[in-house]
């Protein structure tokens, strides 16, 4: 038995929790708030995060990192992405020296514009062996219900990756290995971006066409970006891109579809963070995306257009427009 520690008891730390505890692993789970691990252990739900889902045996939950790090083999870390170093501040110092790090977070950091697994290999001072980052169509709900996914487990070492593999193969929930580290995250990252754009174009009341061309479109400008990187095309054509890319931007139960929905109803951003207490990814990392694109030279129209948007310089249907409105050229460039 693996003993595994989630640092964050959100919707997906919670739902990957399920995973790991199906798969036959001791899992604890770290919140930051002592009454949802009071909650979670004496009635085996974290209501807040995914009420009615009825939480394994194997996980317990913790308001003390260093016991929920105590022993661990594996230490996942599934909180907001631009929280990550602050919590690695408080973290770093009861983190096993040997456990391999897995990042469920999909964003890139403002300021440094790092990737999640560059953060922690900065503060923790892991190597590439150590860290890995699990990636794909897996909205927590469906997840934790435990309905049919595939996921990428990606590590620079693959050893390391096979054994992550076989510690999240459920009966619901069936990963694949990578060494595409860079891949999976931008792909992660991305696509929260261009599911903002989507949301954007149904809240205006737009149909199928407009979506799956912003989609494709999206798509084409997150391979640009990942290849700039370093990646191979073909790990956003798999479950960490295309795969993640499809999911959310067509599910109600996207975070960041639905914030981009309600920007295009009419809503003000500080109107929609006021309303909710889930993190839209997209949102937080869109200028940093931005920013590392032009640090490349990529061109990335639907993170210049959202990114103007969520600053107020630019409405929806003004972004729309300007979709529509730029030069024309080969599909290809």
């Amino acid at each position: 038995m693996t003993k595994v520690a989630v640092f964050g008891a959100g919707s997906w730390g919670t739902a990957f929790s399920v995973v790991l505890a199906d798969a036959g692993n001791d899992v604890t789970i770290w919140a930051r708030r002592e009454e949802v691990c009071d909650e979670i252990n004496a009635r085996r739900e974290n209501a807040e995060y995914m009420p009615g889902v009825q939480l394994p045996a194997a996980v317990e939950a913790t308001h003390d990192p260093e016991k929920a790090a105590a022993g661990a083999d594996v230490v996942v870390l599934a909180v907001p992405s631009q929280r990550l170093r602050e919590n690695l501040a408080d973290w770093a110092g009861v983190l096993p020296p040997q456990a391999v790090l897995v990042s469920l977070m999909k964003g890139v950091e403002r300021g440094s514009l790092l990737r999640m697994s560059e953060v922690l290999a900065e503060l923790v001072g892991a190597g590439p062996e150590r860290i890995a980052v699990v990636s794909g169509p897996n909205l927590a709900r469906p997840i934790a219900s435990r309905e049919p996914a595939a996921s990428v487990v990606a590590c620079a070492d693959e050893d390391v990756a096979r054994r992550l593999q076989g510690i999240v193969h459920t009966r619901a929930f069936r990963p694949y290995t990578s060494t595409d580290v860079v891949g999976c995250e931008v792909g992660g990252a991305y696509k929260n971006v261009v599911a903002l754009s989507v949301g954007m174009a149904v809240g205006l009341g737009f149909g199928d066409n407009t979506t799956a061309s912003v989609i494709t479109r999206g798509l084409a400008e997150t391979a640009r970006l990942a290849a700039a990187l370093g990646a191979s095309p073909m790990t956003l054509m798999g479950l960490a891109g295309l795969g993640d890319l499809v999911a959310t931007c067509s599910s109600p139960l996207s975070r960041n579809r639905t914030f981009g929905e309600r920007l295009g109803q009419g809503m003000s951003v500080e109107e929609i963070v006021a309303s909710t207490r889930q993190v839209a990814e997209g949102a937080k990392s869109c200028t940093s995306l931005l920013a590392l694109g032009r640090r490349h030279g990529i061109d990335a129209p639907i993170a210049e257009a959202v990114d103007a948007v969520l600053s107020a310089d630019l409405t929806p249907s003004e972004m729309v427009n300007a979709f529509i409105a730029r030069d024309t050229k080969a599909e290809t460039d």
